[in-house]
């Protein structure tokens, strides 16, 4: 097993077990219900939990304490990086797609229903598009946190610290990220978890970009030691290619097949990103893996 034997596989496997326990429930209400919005979206808020529960149940089975999962804020400079990281590969992802014409900026009719929804009377579509990213980019920040902190409890607070004590960086990444996209499939293939594109295409993309999302994510976890770098990478993620350079771009055809999480240019540009990453990797220190747990 290599480096396999050095780590404890029952820690992961009492994790992974209680996450698709946990979550199955939710694929199962989001499955019949035909989307992910179920339930007024409290079917995806109660997915988006279940990793978090669960490596909360294990640290309790394992007799852990909980202050393991990286509660601590750390240096403000990660957290503000973490912020930023999410809105540079998402600008340059659409400014490629814009410039070359695969979606068009900007999708006159959604900026027209939120303009109207302001209540403030005409004004220039520039300045509600201003409006809309400065106030969904801010407030819509902390929503956006609330189900993410969800997740990373589970995927950057317990399994990548758990695994990078005897996988180091790169392994860590790869084996995070695969079962990070793995988690995502049933809803993806049997929901409407998509953007448009066959489900082939759309798992395709989807799980090259979580791969290269877990370099970017591994990196920031382990070089603060908070587990908050990733909550605010996940957020910002989810804002800002979800909630505002999505909806901004308008259809020029094809355009499905290019935008989003589940078109090629996003994956891409991440991919970039974690190669970037990759190359830091040095910079991390070991994790003593000397707990018998």
């Amino acid at each position: 097993m290599n480096d396999l034997t050095k780590l404890s596989l029952r820690p992961i496997a009492i994790f992974l077990s209680i996450t698709l326990a946990l979550s199955s429930l939710f694929y199962f209400l989001i499955i019949y219900s035909g989307t992910i919005r179920g339930g007024w979206g409290k079917y995806a808020m109660g997915i988006m939990w279940c990793p978090g529960i669960s490596a909360l149940i294990t640290m309790k089975i394992l007799k852990r304490d909980i202050s393991e999962l990286g509660w601590k804020w750390g240096d403000s400079k990660y957290q503000i990086g973490s912020y930023l990281i999410p809105i540079l590969y998402g600008l340059v992802a659409y400014l490629i797609i814009w410039l070359f014409g695969w979606g068009g900026f900007y999708n006159h009719k959604f900026v027209e229903a939120f303009g109207k929804s302001l209540g403030l009377g005409p004004m220039g579509d520039g300045f509600t598009i201003a409006i809309y990213v400065i106030l969904t980019g801010t407030l819509g920040i902390i929503g956006s946190a609330a189900s993410a902190l969800g997740e990373e409890i589970g995927w950057r607070g317990f399994l990548v610290p758990e695994l990078f004590k005897s996988q180091g960086f790169t392994k860590t990444s790869f084996i995070t990220g695969i079962i990070w996209g793995i988690w995502h499939m049933p809803i993806l293939l049997f929901a409407d978890y998509n953007s448009g594109t066959p489900s082939w295409y759309a798992m395709t993309c989807f799980m090259v970009m979580v791969v290269g999302m877990s370099f970017i994510y591994t990196w920031f976890r382990m070089k603060s030691g908070s587990l908050w770098t990733a909550v605010i990478l996940h957020a910002a993620h989810n804002l800002y290619i979800q909630t505002i350079f999505t909806p901004l771009t308008s259809d020029t055809g094809n355009t499905a097949y290019y935008i989003d999480e589940f078109g090629i240019v996003v994956p891409i540009v991440t991919i970039g990103f974690a190669v970037y990453y990759w190359t830091k990797r040095d910079q991390l220190k070991p994790v003593s893996n000397n707990k018998n747990h």
